[in-house]
């Protein structure tokens, strides 16, 4: 999956637009990473929201406990890969059809959150149990939130393109000529909202979240702790 953000949506994270700038460090555009994300799945659906966002999602190589999807409801878009394990729980807490699958339940999580303030994001993510990784967008409130699970079982990748756009994906290699050193994996247990402020620890929300720079050496990839606690997001 892919989604890439402009900076009238969100503004780069410090610690990968630092790590973009060392040398040395190639990258492509937004356009050229989507036009090749859609050249390697030739079976991919896109979805571009205005000249800000575009969505890309394909079903290629996909894994049978991993599956990837796209799903939209009242302008909020979300792409989400893996699987809940508490599901069938969530559809009953949200008062969803026994049908609603794992996008529309977190398309609906989301809702709660924005509709019900000060409804705390780590709550509402905090009750999603399994492996899963999602990117939100809100085209109402141009609003972005993307999460990963407390285990990291699905990969989820960000960085810097060379025309300042914010891009997810779970496939590094896809990023990393977009990227460059910006690429980094990110972090479990965590998620990132424009609306809230930047990235937090779902488990220690007032933990501050600190990246450590990759050695000159290698290729690419910060690594993000929770302050207080032990590294979470290290090197694939």
């Amino acid at each position: 999956m892919l989604g890439v953000f402009s900076r009238e949506i969100v503004t780069p994270p410090e610690e990968l637009v630092a790590a973009g700038n060392r040398s040395p460090s190639p990258r492509t555009t937004a356009l050229a990473l989507l036009k090749r994300f859609i050249k390697c799945n030739l079976s991919s659906v896109s979805i571009q929201i205005g000249d800000q966002v575009n969505l890309a999602y394909s079903r290629q190589n996909e894994s049978l406990l991993q599956p990837r999807s796209l799903g939209v409801k009242d302008d909020i878009f979300c792409l989400f890969q893996g699987m809940l394990d508490n599901l069938g729980s969530l559809r009953q807490e949200y008062g969803l059809a026994k049908s609603a699958d794992g996008v529309m339940l977190v398309i609906e999580a989301y809702k709660a959150l924005r509709d019900r303030a000060p409804y705390p994001p780590s709550h509402v993510i905090g009750h999603l149990a399994g492996n899963f990784a999602f990117v939100v967008f809100d085209k109402t409130t141009s609003t972005l939130f993307a999460a990963s699970d407390r285990s990291g079982g699905v990969p989820l990748y960000w960085g810097v393109t060379a025309d300042g756009f914010v891009a997810f994906s779970d496939d590094a290699e896809m990023l990393k000529g977009a990227c460059g050193m910006s690429l980094a994996s990110f972090p479990k247990g965590c998620f990132f909202s424009t609306a809230v402020g930047g990235l937090i620890s779902y488990e220690n929300p007032k933990n501050k979240i600190t990246a450590i720079p990759a050695a000159e050496e290698e290729v690419w990839d910060a690594t993000f702790k929770v302050e207080g606690t032990a590294v979470l997001a290290a090197r694939e």
